[in-house]
């Protein structure tokens, strides 16, 4: 009977662990099996400085400055649409993140990067950062200029809608390395812990 225990209890772990990625394809069948490379892809960029970025055109805010969050920890994300399933999907975690960890001083950038055919502009931009229902402030980042900097020149990447925790001191904490991410699947989970890391502690 013992060894029979540990089989079920074995199977009851595979079935567990299928859990995130069911919950997941329930929740955005659109984006199919594969909708975020592997969590590793880009972890050597953590714990280094980024530049800072070069972007001129704000939305919901003034210009800010890399230099301008020193002391913060930012959560930045590069978008596009309308066409990108995966920044669709993401905008419900997004917002969750921001909502939730305001109060414990959490700032959240979106920078957009535009994919579509018809030309950049401004109004474009606007009305993607209303359909997926971003108030913060939005960085333009014509000619992709910043994510080349941070993401795109730093190796061959596979995707272009990645996600940066910024910390307080200055230095990048965690990576979500593009795709989707949304409650209940694991890229959310590890992306929200070290947020919660590295936040002072709530009062």
């Amino acid at each position: 009977m013992f060894p029979l225990l540990l089989h079920r209890a074995a199977f009851a772990g595979i079935l567990l662990s299928a859990l995130p990625l069911r919950a997941a394809e329930r929740a955005h069948p659109e984006l199919g099996k594969i909708y975020a490379p592997p969590a590793e892809v880009g972890r050597e960029l953590v714990g280094t400085r980024p530049p800072e970025w070069t972007i001129r055109e704000w939305l919901h805010s003034k210009p800010i400055t890399l230099a301008d969050l020193r002391g913060k920890a930012a959560l930045i994300r590069w978008f596009t649409g309308p066409q990108c399933p995966y920044c669709t999907a993401s905008a419900e975690g997004i917002r969750t993140l921001a909502e939730k960890y305001r109060a414990r001083g959490l700032v959240v950038l979106g920078f957009y990067h535009h994919k579509a055919a018809t030309p950049l502009t401004r109004e474009h931009v606007e009305a993607q950062a209303r359909r997926l229902g971003f108030d913060f402030p939005i960085g333009i980042d014509e000619d992709w200029a910043t994510l080349r900097a941070w993401w795109l020149g730093k190796a061959e990447r596979g995707w272009t809608s990645v996600t940066f925790l910024v910390g307080r001191d200055g230095t990048i904490r965690h990576i979500h390395p593009g795709g989707a991410f949304f409650p209940g699947e694991p890229g959310y989970a590890a992306l929200e812990a070290a947020i919660a890391r590295e936040l002072p502690a709530a009062r």
